[in-house]
């Protein structure tokens, strides 16, 4: 990485490169990780974890140049934060099972001194929506700002859903209100994915992934057919999609 960097002999899309700039490639990496592992392609699992290290050591490296801290501090601040929020296990504490996310979080907030900031201050903006939506929900519930069980979650999902009909149901529809109730349902089907332990994220994604399996296997039937999508009706295309579903 360092000889990627060099300004005289180094790459020179490397050596313009700044944290700021590698951001989206990192978001990328990261994505392609979970994508490998959903396929679970081992080769590509490994490939692609070698990519996400690329950006951890890619960012190091700036750092280092500019006298902050390198890899070998990376390593081993994430060392000693394991060692120090598992006292279960490098230390003499005794915990069960379910106390340890209290213990965790207690933990976080001794790290961090006394905070006069909002509980939801750390939870970054910039997470993808269901990610952030999560985050938020679990925090609120640390301080027990949440539903007792999942069917009042559940009511509530079935309530949002309806006052979306109810804007599309309206004389003049506006398009804010629309999108807002939208997003009501959204963040409460992510809570309801939580109170049932499922990740939402993961969920969406493996939803789309069977989605886009099943839509590519229509259009599998219709070539063979020799028809194409774009002269269907939606109606035989239904006829194609069925079929596929039954073949699952």
């Amino acid at each position: 990485m360092a000889r990627l960097r060099d300004p005289q002999s180094g790459c020179p899309w490397d050596a313009k490169q700044t944290m700021s700039s590698l951001t989206r490639y990192t978001i990328e990496e990261a994505y392609e990780v979970v994508d490998a592992i959903e396929q679970g392609q081992l080769p590509a699992i490994r490939d692609e974890l070698g990519d996400l290290l690329f950006q951890v050591v890619f960012y190091s490296q700036i750092a280092s140049e500019q006298g902050h801290f390198d890899f070998a501090d990376v390593a081993g601040a994430i060392s000693d934060k394991m060692a120090r929020r598992h006292p279960h296990v490098f230390g003499d504490a005794n915990v069960n099972e379910s106390d340890l996310s209290a213990q965790w979080e207690a933990i976080k907030a001794s790290e961090k001194g006394p905070q006069k900031t909002s509980l939801l201050a750390d939870v970054p903006a910039g997470l993808p929506a269901l990610m952030h939506a999560q985050k938020l929900q679990k925090k609120c519930a640390t301080v027990g700002f949440d539903w007792p069980h999942v069917r009042p979650v559940l009511d509530k999902v079935k309530e949002e859903v309806e006052e979306i009909q109810q804007e599309l149901d309206a004389t003049t529809i506006d398009t804010a209100r629309v999108e807002e109730e939208i997003g009501d349902a959204l963040f409460a089907m992510v809570n309801l994915a939580r109170h049932c332990q499922v990740d939402a994220d993961s969920a969406l994604r493996r939803a789309s992934h069977k989605f886009a399996g099943r839509f590519t296997q229509v259009e599998q039937l219709a070539a063979a057919r020799g028809q194409s999508l774009q002269t269907m009706t939606l109606e035989q295309m239904e006829v194609l999609w069925q079929q596929v579903k039954t073949s699952d």
